[in-house]
């Protein structure tokens, strides 16, 4: 479509008969992104409240409808990559944010570890490693004192605040420990997302495969089998293989997912509610 064209239906977004508007509004979003930049620059010489509201609300479907595409895409791709999959969640809130700029930083803890790690190594002395560059290095920690709040689900802003929960501190845990090819791996655990050190990077079929486990919220202490078996028998559940063997990259980012959902449904937001759970219908 030219300028000419894509102007006309802008200008019809003011448009005070329903059915035009929404009739419109499809259309521009079928369009996609690359037709934010004019819809911005309308806003900005814009005196018009009504027309103004209505274009952030199309500007936010096309970009909810962006992510949603990237999101399946991922999946379908086989969700390899557990940062690209993080990095779409984030773009649901931060659809603007650099996307390199967040790689880097996973890379900059990466290499500072890599720079103090000897090839022999125990598997506790490389966890000892990891946990003194992320703890005491770059000062990560559990956000204990708001807990619940979404931003502790996005790894844009972990990254640049230095807390998170449980499950996002995990995430960049294993993800710069694969980098380092130390094989870890999360651990779908209810009410606490762990991660599992295991023997080699092939998948784990059963709990011999696991050396030890690591809870990345408490400064990554390391604990046994019969820790995670205790923990599940005060929550009244089996040791079942869901809960104690690592778990796939759909599976992390479901739970992501899921803690939003929790977060926003508590604060009252239930516009973002229904979008997370569109994102996690896609996922299956």
């Amino acid at each position: 479509m030219n300028e000419k064209e894509l102007d006309s239906l802008i200008k019809l977004l003011d448009d005070p008969d329903a059915e035009i508007f929404q009739h419109v509004e499809q259309k521009l979003i079928t369009m996609g992104p690359e037709v934010i930049t004019r819809l911005e620059s309308v806003w900005e010489q814009s005196f018009d409240v009504v027309l103004q509201t209505r274009i952030e609300n199309l500007i936010h479907k096309i970009q909810f409808e962006d992510v949603l595409q990237e999101l399946e895409l991922w999946k379908l791709s086989g969700s390899f990559d557990l940062l690209q999959g993080l990095i779409i969640i984030n773009k649901y809130q931060y659809p603007d944010v650099d996307e390199q700029k967040i790689i880097n930083q996973i890379e900059a803890i990466k290499r500072d570890a890599w720079l103090d790690m000897i090839y022999s190594m125990s598997a506790v002395e490389k966890v000892r490693l990891i946990n003194n560059i992320l703890y005491n290095t770059h000062g990560f920690s559990g956000n204990t004192s708001n807990y619940h709040d979404p931003q502790n689900s996005y790894i844009g802003q972990v990254l640049e605040s230095r807390r998170g929960n449980p499950i996002l501190l995990a995430c960049i845990y294993s993800i710069v420990a694969q980098k380092l090819d130390i094989p870890i791996y999360g651990v779908n655990l209810p009410k606490h997302f762990i991660l599992a050190y295991t023997e080699d990077h092939t998948p784990v079929e059963d709990k011999d495969g696991i050396l030890f486990y690591i809870n990345a919220f408490n400064r990554g202490q390391i604990f046994g089998r019969h820790d995670v078996v205790a923990f599940l028998k005060q929550l009244n559940l089996a040791p079942n293989d869901q809960f104690v063997l690592p778990c796939s990259n759909v599976d992390i980012i479901t739970r992501v997912l899921r803690n939003l959902t929790t977060s926003y449904s508590q604060a009252g937001n239930s516009a973002k509610t229904e979008e997370i759970n569109r994102m996690l219908e896609l996922l299956g």
